[in-house]
């Protein structure tokens, strides 16, 4: 534990990048020197990414919201969270950490009406499509049926 800094949210969720990478998780730290905090603990994850065996892409998903959940549903074991405890840098601002957050798929902002005109177009096509080829095939086999 570097510090007992306390960050805002905004703060926090500027650092979701593979090269600068802070988690938000809730709980109880295993650092001794840190038993008596209960709270909504930041890490610094970063120089842990290669070595996650979920890989950097599980890291980063879980990046710009409080973790707690993410981490906790995976089961974590012992050593794991015996590991984690060297990430932490600080405590964060319960008050500016938001209770949700809308997912947006890494590299898309959010949609918008123009986005969803494509996904109507897809699902007409995917209805249409399939009727083209039965009704070509039908007509195939009506026009070429030997009698």
């Amino acid at each position: 534990m570097a510090s007992s800094k306390v960050y805002l949210f905004d703060e926090i969720a500027k650092h979701n990048k593979s090269k600068d990478c802070w988690l938000i998780i809730s709980g109880k730290t295993g650092n001794l020197s840190l038993a008596w905090k209960t709270g909504v603990m930041v890490y610094d994850v970063t120089s842990f990414m290669d070595d996650h065996p979920g890989g950097d892409e599980v890291l980063l998903s879980s990046t710009g919201k409080d973790a707690t959940n993410d981490f906790e549903d995976v089961g974590h074991s012992d050593d794991a969270r015996e590991l984690m405890e060297k990430y932490v840098i600080g405590e964060a601002d319960a008050t500016t950490v938001p209770t949700k957050r809308l997912y947006v798929a890494p590299g898309l902002g959010g949609t918008n009406l123009k986005d969803e005109k494509p996904g109507f177009l897809i699902k007409i096509l995917q209805i249409i499509v399939p009727l083209l080829i039965l009704g070509v095939a039908l007509a195939v086999r009506t026009y070429t049926k030997k009698e």
